[in-house]
């Protein structure tokens, strides 16, 4: 490997001092026109680009937020990412995308990452539920604002969505189809976003007269297409099964949907499907699924506008927590015999 140019080298080549060549670089306008010309032209012709890292060192201020989420395979986690890229990028920042797998243990690790390369601030779907990997944050006075999870405490910003008014849109729509005997596919217990649209669940059962025994919860280890494949199996070995499910996440309902297409199962005649998130493969299922939408990208873009607003004004800045609406999406997989709503 050749070794890297320096700002020495381009001095010596420029026959002109280190400081110089900074000026060039950092303050052009105080560089002779004639001196700049000789010195960009070493730049060039060297190959020499400058350390941000040892920049930002100086400046004590860096051009990278740090986004870490739960699952990178989760389309809804794409779309965050680029809400927040793009609010990022018009103020002249960058994003460094991690996943945690939904591990605690990675989390912690990545948010380490994150405090050794000193980045602006981070954008956080936590996995941990103790709070420890927070606390870390918080020791290393790293700004963050959580994304799709609302803040306890009055020590941070929240971006999320109301999952408790999202169950209940999920549930609502069912029962009013007819259903009695519903499932929830819920995901990892630990989860607030899971409890959350429990309890808008068992809310809406609770309007309709109908009590908690209505509701059969089936969890899962994770929020992806092959546990809800699992889910799907237990759901058909059921006694009295269910006529209709509610998935904590699109995923989920889809694997449960292809678990129901292999027994043979008709979605939504012998069983409706209702997801949660509207991810773009949702419409384009072999029966379109109905969803709950979140506002991802608009997640993503005002949690980044937060965590830009903290650290360029940290003395003006107040900490808010911004609860979106979620809208539920109708589709062929909740009603037998009638066309999908248009989009």
């Amino acid at each position: 490997m050749a070794p890297s140019v320096g700002i020495k080298d381009v001095a010596r080549a420029a026959g002109v001092s280190v400081g110089t060549v900074s000026n060039v670089i950092n303050r052009p306008e105080t560089v002779a026109t004639e001196t700049r010309a000789r010195v960009q032209s070493a730049i060039d012709r060297l190959g020499y680009v400058r350390s941000e890292s040892a920049r930002q060192l100086r400046a004590g201020r860096s051009r990278i937020m740090g986004l870490l989420v739960l699952d990178m395979g989760n389309p809804f986690f794409v779309d965050v990412a680029r809400g927040a890229e793009r609010a990022a990028r018009a103020a002249g920042l960058g994003v460094m995308v991690c996943n945690s797998a939904q591990s605690p243990g990675e989390e912690a690790e990545y948010l380490s990452l994150f405090a050794e390369q000193r980045v602006r601030g981070v954008l956080l779907t936590p996995a941990d539920t103790t709070g420890r990997n927070i606390a870390a944050l918080r020791r290393h006075g790293i700004p963050f604002v959580l994304v799709d999870r609302v803040a306890e405490g009055a020590t941070e910003c929240s971006v999320s969505v109301d999952d408790v008014a999202g169950g209940a849109l999920a549930v609502r729509h069912l029962v009013d189809a007819g259903h009695r005997s519903l499932a929830y596919v819920s995901g990892p217990p630990g989860l607030n976003q899971v409890r959350d649209r429990r309890t808008g669940a068992l809310n809406a059962l609770a309007e309709a007269g109908l009590g908690p025994d209505a509701l059969r919860e089936l969890p899962t280890e994770r929020l992806d297409v092959a546990a809800g494949r699992d889910a799907g199996a237990r759901l058909l070995g059921l006694a009295g099964r269910p006529t209709a499910v509610f998935c904590a996440n699109d995923l989920l309902a889809l694997g449960v949907l292809q678990a129901m297409y292999a027994a043979g199962v008709r979605v939504p005649e012998d069983l409706a499907i209702v997801g949660y998130d509207d991810i773009e493969f949702a419409a384009a299922a072999a029966v379109p699924l109905t969803s709950v939408r979140q506002p991802a990208v608009t997640m993503g873009a005002l949690a980044a506008e937060l965590l830009l607003e903290e650290t360029g004004q940290p003395a003006a800045h107040e900490h808010r927590r911004v609860v979106l609406q979620p809208e539920l999406v109708v589709r062929s997989s909740s009603l037998p015999g009638r066309p999908p709503a248009a989009q």
